[in-house]
């Protein structure tokens, strides 16, 4: 007799035991499918995410590893004990070959200087200094040599915006100026305007100041929110004091060169893909870095926030498509073995008439393959509307838990602001307000890979739980089993 149609006439005759195979079945298939469903979400979202912020490498000296390589200016070469050198200067020229590395979807630089007022530019001191309060060290302009003015934290969280001219980029010239609005009204200047300043830095001890004046062109003026306090403020640390100046003018600041290439503290380069760290690394050392006195320090913590909890979430839905695949196989095993134990008197029969065991043992893998397909086939139906609940269920708790651990955990640094570290800064501008906030939504999609995997895991499960506990009627004989009963 054919063996489909005894498995037919098996589940029809006993709908209540079919049933209750189909019941597990769906079980089983709504839960794992539902698991490879937020798998497939979280890496949709993960992908997006490396699209929308990417990271950030950052590169600047490492004041150790150049003194640990013997290249550090010493009395013996000819300099002043203490100093770093030429060996610490970052120079411009080689940030932008590495700028160009096909990985870098943007980058900038910055350069840390101060300026020396002269009689032509003054300091912007609305409150003078107390009697006796000594402001040698203070009176200063803060002058910060950037590539690129719209990358600065305060113009980026609108902390600060140009009102009259234009701001500094890649083409502006070696001289350009900008100027906040408060200093540039009480030195009456406007754009176009030529400044004069000095040196910014103090002498070494027994040295005399350096008192040559530089030149410079006021492009634009700015305005930075944060308002005078109505007391006594250094100067360099005054909002209205913040000058903005290209690398070359930070370099001639410094008491330095520019013809001998501008130097830069800090170099940021933004990457379309946290996974192409490696690239760039091996870009900027084809370009002449030594990533040992230089290294790179990648920063994707918006990555990290933006997928940390929908990442967890999928790994919580890997281990329970485990689980319930290994429980189900277990529990379907012990189901099949039973029933196998009932059917010992038919399976003697049917072998003493004559029937192949293998034949036996595929009519109840057809009848368990049947109650399987039956139910990936309802498990398709719900599993998308059961994985979006849970799996927003799920990530809402992560997104609470990333949360509160961000609120207990120190604030770093912001290395895609090249004005210092993530907290107030001296032009008077937080280090970004921008942030991310972590995905707290899972976008589910039904597709027939999905289906696919379901289907090849069920049907995998009715094969390991039929053969198993089947195996031993492959070792039994028509008369073993009759004349053994039970």
């Amino acid at each position: 007799m054919n063996l489909f149609k005894r498995a037919w006439w098996r589940l029809s005759g006993h709908p209540g035991k079919s049933l209750m195979l189909v019941g597990l079945f769906f079980v089983i298939c709504t839960l794992v499918l539902s698991g490879f469903l937020i798998q497939s979400a979280a890496a949709r979202a993960a992908a997006d995410a490396k699209q929308r912020v990417g990271a950030v490498a950052t590169m600047q000296l490492d004041i150790n590893a150049l003194m640990e390589s013997g290249k550090m200016q010493s009395q013996g070469g000819g300099g002043t004990p203490g100093l770093i050198g030429k060996e610490g200067d970052l120079h411009r020229e080689l940030v932008d070959k590495i700028c160009t590395s096909p990985v870098v979807k943007q980058c900038n630089y910055t350069s840390d200087s101060g300026a020396a007022p002269t009689k032509s530019t003054e300091l912007y001191q609305p409150v003078p200094a107390p009697p006796g309060q000594d402001t040698l060290g203070t009176d200063f302009f803060k002058a910060d040599g950037v590539r690129d003015l719209n990358s600065v934290a305060a113009f980026r969280n609108g902390d600060a915006k140009i009102v009259s001219g234009t701001g500094i980029g890649p083409g502006s010239k070696g001289d350009a100026v900008v100027v906040e609005e408060r200093m540039a009204k009480q030195n009456k200047l406007k754009v176009g305007d030529k400044v004069k300043l000095k040196v910014g830095e103090l002498p070494p001890p027994g040295e005399k100041p350096n008192t040559d004046e530089h030149e410079f062109t006021v492009v634009g003026i700015y305005k930075n929110s944060t308002a005078d306090t109505g007391k006594y403020v250094p100067a360099v640390t005054n909002p209205a004091n913040q000058l903005y100046v290209t690398p070359e003018g930070a370099t001639e600041l410094l008491g330095k060169d520019p013809a001998q290439g501008a130097t830069v503290k800090q170099a940021t380069f933004t990457l379309g893909d946290p996974g192409d760290v490696d690239r760039l690394k091996k870009d900027a050392e084809a370009a002449g870095a030594d990533l040992k006195i230089f290294p790179l320090d990648v920063n994707d913590k918006q990555y990290k926030t933006l997928v940390g909890p929908i990442t967890r979430t999928a790994g919580f839905a890997t281990v329970t498509v485990w689980l319930v695949a290994v429980a189900g196989t277990a529990i379907l095993a012990l189901i099949v073995a039973s029933s196998l134990r009932e059917r010992r008197k038919e399976l003697g029969i049917l072998l003493s008439l004559g029937e192949k065991k293998t034949k036996l043992l595929g009519q109840h893998l057809v009848e368990v393959v049947a109650c399987a397909l039956l139910a990936i086939g309802l498990s398709a139906a719900g599993s998308q509307f059961l994985s979006q609940g849970v799996g927003n269920w799920l990530l809402a708790g992560e997104v609470s838990s990333a949360k509160d651990d961000a609120a207990n955990a120190d604030s770093g640094r912001d290395h895609s602001a090249v004005t210092g570290p993530g907290g107030p800064s001296p032009d008077g501008s937080s280090a970004d307000k921008s942030g991310v906030d972590p995905i707290d939504k899972i976008d589910v999609r039904l597709g027939m890979a999905d289906i696919g995997k379901v289907g090849a895991t069920g049907l995998g499960i009715a094969a390991l739980a039929t053969l198993v506990p089947g195996t031993r009627v492959l070792r039994l004989t028509p008369r073993d089993i009759l004349v053994k009963g039970d």
